[in-house]
């Protein structure tokens, strides 16, 4: 029997991408399922797929507090309580500090950072009522930054020390706190940008090794699934990601930064150029949802 099986597990961003295909996976195992995102249709599709006794979807936006008490509410009322909870919703900015849209550079904090905060904050008096167990979705950006992505950097940097805090304030109730850091993953947020952007595959092609290699999204969600049963600290996608962590001082350092900054004076003002001839600094899906997002209260 998987030590999923019967728990109930909350998981944001679930629409589309990671969140998607994990839920799928956990259902398989035999979890119910909490599954939020912006996106009402594909949301929808997913809990039909997976069917209204394995699941129950809400449309509602992680930066609002009030809308994610609500579906947390709601979860607990249908099945129970929540066991797990798996902040997964993010989103990508495109463009130098220069050149990002600031309106769009907030959207990403707001989600990536303050809304992890909202899903755990909501769900977390029932998790530590069942001695369960929160993992956040970070990133290797925690760990290594990329030069035109500071909004997905520092909010990936955030929510790993978001993770690290938490962990230590739940500890004694029982409550396990892991943070996920993967590389380049085939989901939707990497595909637009690569549709976007020739300076984001120039980047990517720029990388030495295994860094500008993209891994599939069935290996991101077993890792994923993993890391769930086991409590685990760290996810890391592909495993090597964990030794980018341990020299995080090393890559950040002039050293590490060398072969980066070569390329830079090249790559940079591309993306900034692209970004201008777009007219946004995010993918055309993110830009359409913001319409639909409900303003935090």
């Amino acid at each position: 029997m998987s030590s999923v099986d019967g728990k109930v597990i909350l998981i944001t961003g679930a629409a589309r991408g990671i969140g998607a295909h994990t839920a799928r996976a956990l259902a398989r195992k035999g979890a119910r399922l909490v599954l939020t995102d912006l996106d009402a249709e594909p949301l929808e599709a997913l809990v039909a797929e997976i069917g209204a006794d394995r699941a129950i979807g809400v449309t509602c936006d992680v930066c609002d507090l009030a809308s994610m008490e609500s579906a947390v509410a709601e979860g607990v009322e249908r099945f129970g309580g929540i066991d797990v909870v798996l902040a997964n919703a993010g989103i990508a900015s495109y463009g130098s500090v220069l050149a990002v849209d600031p309106s769009t550079f907030k959207r990403v904090i707001d989600i990536n950072i303050t809304g992890v905060f909202h899903t755990v904050r909501a769900a977390l008096p029932s998790v530590i009522e069942r001695r369960g167990y929160v993992l956040v979705v970070s990133s290797l950006a925690a760990y290594g930054p990329a030069p035109g992505l500071a909004a997905y950097n520092a909010s990936k940097a955030g929510a790993e020390h978001f993770a690290n805090a938490l962990r230590l304030e739940v500890a004694h109730h029982g409550v396990a706190v892991g943070s996920a850091h993967m590389s380049w993953i085939d989901t939707p947020l990497v595909q637009d940008a690569k549709k976007d952007l020739t300076a984001f595959n120039e980047m990517l092609a720029s990388l030495p090794g295994l860094l500008s290699k993209t891994t599939s999204v069935d290996a991101c969600v077993a890792a994923f699934v993993k890391g769930i049963e086991g409590r685990s600290r760290r996810v890391n996608v592909p495993g090597w990601v964990g030794a980018a962590g341990w020299l995080k001082r090393v890559i950040t350092s002039r050293v590490g930064e060398r072969e980066t900054l070569k390329h830079v004076p090249r790559i940079l003002p591309l993306m900034d150029a692209e970004v201008a001839a777009l007219g946004r600094s995010t993918s055309e899906r993110n830009t359409a949802l913001e319409d639909v997002a409900v303003s935090p209260k």
